[in-house]
């Protein structure tokens, strides 16, 4: 058994645990410990008072909500909206499922400029959509409303290709077994499929939060920029570069930093917890 394990060792693929984690965590630092401490360090130039100024000051305040809350509404519209996406594109034999499919990551090969100004012109008041919407009351460019679509539409095909996978695994026949014992829809469906998808969902929900927090191009044509109603803190960071204010610049970043960090880790919590609860 020994032996056998030995040669098994010596047989690997790749390298052993020391070299693959030293490997690992030389490029970990590379690529993101060495950045993020840069920032930090930059951050601590000004001093305690004028960083802790500059990250509570009502305009930073105000990003702080527009940025958070729309990446927040947005990732959560994915989630249900890229759920229901991904089981068609699965349980479902159509025409056009694979332009369909294709479509899906549409926004992962378009820039994000270009989608920025594309909805712009779809969601404007003379565009061909807004104005059917600015009647209702309804204004979608140059509004909070704005944020929130063009975030979801460069989300979404993080929250499908998440899911997306776990349904293809999922044997249908389970779902038949529960029909076979008298389960119902939404007792099969929150029984017997939601256990298998909640940690996929929990991954794409945290993948498009973490995308629509940092992004810019999309945003920056369809928001307005209007400090204080639907400017978004990298705008404001880009701003600050822009008066040379470097200083302020990277303790914002800073706190849009821990803020990520925070949730992201939370959710991962939360993937942790319900993989124990449901293993």
């Amino acid at each position: 058994m020994g032996l056998s394990g030995f040669f098994r060792r010596r047989r690997s693929v790749l390298p052993g645990f020391g070299l693959t984690l030293g490997l690992t965590l030389l490029y970990l630092s590379l690529i993101v410990l060495i950045p993020l401490s840069a920032t930090f360090l930059k951050a601590s130039t000004a001093g305690w008072s004028a960083f802790w100024h500059t990250v509570t000051e009502p305009r930073a305040l105000a990003s702080y909500r527009v940025t958070f809350g729309a990446a927040f509404i947005g990732a959560l519209v994915n989630a249900l909206m890229g759920l229901v996406v991904a089981w068609v594109l699965v349980r479902y034999h159509f025409p056009g499922r694979r332009m369909l499919d294709a479509l899906v990551d549409l926004p992962f090969a378009l820039p994000t400029a270009v989608a920025g100004i594309t909805l712009t012109t779809l969601l404007s008041a003379h565009g061909w959509i807004g104005r059917y919407l600015e009647p209702l009351g309804i204004k979608a460019a140059f509004s909070p409303l704005g944020i929130v679509i063009a975030l979801t539409f460069i989300g979404l095909p993080f929250v499908v290709r998440t899911v997306q996978p776990v349904l293809q695994a999922l044997d249908p026949e389970l779902e038949e077994g529960a029909a076979s014992l008298g389960a119902g829809r939404w007792q099969t469906f929150r029984r017997v499929i939601a256990p298998e998808l909640w940690p996929a969902l929990l991954t794409g929900f945290a993948l498009a939060f973490a995308r629509a927090v940092g992004e810019y191009g999309s945003v920056v044509f369809i928001s307005g920029n209007m400090p204080m109603r639907t400017e978004i803190t990298p705008l404001l960071i880009i701003t600050k570069l822009e008066q040379y204010d470097y200083a302020g610049a990277t303790a914002i970043g800073v706190v849009m930093l821990v803020i990520s960090f925070a949730m992201l880790l939370s959710i991962n919590m939360l993937h942790w917890w319900s993989g124990k609860r449901y293993a």
